[in-house]
């Protein structure tokens, strides 16, 4: 690799030759401030808080887009760089709707701590402000451009990383504002739910929907029976809103937590994820050995499948027929649960807490229904789970570690690592394998290392019975457009497809604690939440879906068998093309 050697603020240092002024300063323990800069989504030089002055340059230069070149010599903090970042902040302030004690985002703002830093605490440049409406139509996404500082991060998400493009700058100068085509919401275009604009926004300008006062109304029922079920990807993301490290395993404080506020009974979304695995892997023998559509592509991610309903409708067949493991979970609670004790399935009120904004919309989908009862009542994120313990002033550090409700909180290893790309994969191979050879897999066979790992897309094979089966793992939509692309042209032939529509899966969810992009630069937040999935699925006694106690049950009791009536009655659904802008004139 090629190096240079550069100078900042009279220190040496030498570097590999494609970096930026701002990766060299990293490197020299230099905090440049940064506001539309995020590591490997965006670099636009647009906010130009990281100016910094480099000899011979007749103008200070935007560092996070600046290149680095032997010789070099870059100024910091000088006088002239440190007017110039304050004036800047100024100009951003003034255009910004400061009430921070009534945001989201009040504490983990990016503007805020920098205004704090630079002791920028008012404006000189004062001014009338234009207001816009909230776009709050979406069921999963609040949308304010009063809070907009144009930094342009969602924009670079939604279209570079995502491939969605909903969302865009229109207007210019003083008017220009972020949001979708010709002033439609968020719900009238695209949009896939997915939240990763939310993950990456600075300020309070995009947020989930809240459900939680629906929630805390629901508890505060008599006659309700309220069940919380917890994702497996919360349970490594939920500390970092109480000062923990980023991955750490919290699961039994956040059982205790949400105990405390007062659910009837909180059980394991992993549970049905052991159930998912059953009915797909099975639906996925079925295609195999019956000449049904192929690839089997999986159907957890709700973001995933609304973009293949817009974008790539000629794939919805070949879709896995599966509701996501917490509708399935639903679904199951409002039956075979409700019979086993005796109370009406009116009476019960499901909770999800999700890593994703997107299952907001899964929820309310017309087809997440049995009978005319709604799989899930409500979807609150990982933040608003946080929001919820702190409202009640639960001390989350101190709490005694408590264990899930039997038997709805049994759960294999299987189903603990659907939070991490490739985990879903994994899942089902290491129950397909075992049903078609009819031997049992050893710990290190269980371990599917090809599935594992961060490339946007993975591809291997497993030798199996009269079958080598050809597979995929893919994380964010942006790679799942390239490969079905592939597909669709003939270049590549697969028997099976893991897509999770956020990149690194659940684990960074667009409902998942938000991560700065001075800590992004510092830390691989998909490895160590990944890696704390997968110390759980270790740490496991039963790791395989097939071995659940509590699934075998379920069968023997209440479904029979896999993919039987009963089955696709509860667990089942197909998708449908969408228009990706429907025309909303009278002529059409």
């Amino acid at each position: 690799m090629d190096k240079v050697t550069i100078t900042i603020d009279g220190q040496k240092i030498t570097v590999p030759s494609h970096y930026t002024v701002l990766e060299a300063c990293k490197e020299a323990g230099i905090n440049i401030p940064t506001l539309c800069y995020l590591k490997d989504i965006s670099q636009t030089g647009s906010c130009r808080m990281c100016l910094v002055e480099v000899k011979g340059a007749r103008n200070l230069q935007a560092s996070c887009v600046y290149p680095v070149s032997e010789g070099m010599e870059v100024f910091t903090n000088t006088p002239k760089v440190r007017k110039a970042r304050k004036g800047n902040l100024e100009l951003i302030l003034s255009n910004h709707e400061k009430k921070c004690l009534s945001c989201v985002r009040s504490y983990n703002c990016e503007l805020q701590k920098l205004a704090k830093e630079l002791q920028v605490d008012e404006t000189t440049y004062a001014g009338e402000n234009i207001h816009y409406p909230l776009d709050d139509l979406s069921p999963s996404i609040v949308r304010d451009p009063n809070k907009c500082i144009l930094c342009r991060r969602c924009i670079a998400v939604c279209k570079n990383v995502q491939t969605t493009a909903v969302i865009q700058a229109s207007q210019r100068g003083f008017k220009t504002v972020v949001g979708p085509v010709f002033d439609k919401s968020l719900n009238e275009v695209p949009c896939i739910m997915c939240g990763q604009c939310i993950s990456v926004c600075p300020v309070g300008a995009l947020r989930e929907k809240s459900e939680i006062e629906k929630v805390w109304d629901a508890l505060a029922e008599k006659d309700r029976h309220v069940i919380v079920q917890t994702a497996p990807a919360v349970r490594v993301a939920l500390g970092e809103e109480f000062g923990m490290p980023i991955g750490t395993r919290v699961t039994g404080k956040m059982v205790a937590a949400l105990k405390r506020l007062g659910f009837d009974k909180v059980v394991d979304t992993d549970t049905a994820a052991d159930l998912t695995i059953m009915e797909e892997g099975y639906e996925l023998l079925d295609r195999l050995e019956n000449g049904g559509k192929l690839p089997m592509i999986t159907s957890c991610s709700p973001g995933w499948i609304k973009f293949c309903e817009h974008f790539f409708p000629d794939f919805l067949d070949h879709l896995s027929s599966c509701k996501s493991p917490h509708m399935m979970l639903g679904a199951i609670l409002k039956s075979y649960y409700a019979e086993k004790m005796g109370m009406d399935p009116e009476k019960i009120f499901v909770v999800s807490v999700m890593p994703c904004t997107a299952k907001k919309y899964e929820a309310e989908r017309p087809e997440m229904n049995v009978n005319g009862l709604r799989d899930v009542d409500a979807v609150i994120t990982t933040r608003e789970l946080a929001q919820m313990i702190k409202e009640a002033r639960i001390d989350f550090v101190q709490l005694e570690e408590e264990t899930f409700d039997d038997p709805l909180g049994e759960a294999s290893g299987a189903g603990v690592i659907f939070g991490a790309t490739g985990g879903v994969m994994e899942a089902a191979l290491r129950t397909v394998a075992e049903k078609l050879t009819g031997t049992s897999l050893d710990e290190k066979e269980l371990e599917f290392q090809p599935t594992r790992g961060f490339d946007g897309i993975k591809e291997f094979t497993v030798d199996l019975p009269q079958l080598v089966l050809k597979g995929a793992v893919v994380h964010g939509t942006g790679n799942a457009r390239k490969l079905l692309e592939k597909i669709r042209a003939g270049q590549a032939e697969y028997h099976f497809i893991e897509v999770m529509g956020c990149p690194g899966g659940c684990i960074t969810g667009g409902g998942q604690p938000i991560v700065d992009a001075k800590t992004r630069m510092d830390i691989d937040v998909y490895e160590e939440r990944a890696k704390a999935l997968y110390e759980e699925d270790r740490s496991m006694v039963i790791r395989k879906s097939h071995e659940n106690p509590f699934i075998i049950k379920l069968y023997e009791e209440f479904l029979e068998k896999p993919l039987s009536h009963k089955s696709h009655e509860l667990l089942h659904t197909t998708y449908s093309e969408k228009e990706n802008y429907p025309c909303d004139c009278k002529d059409c």
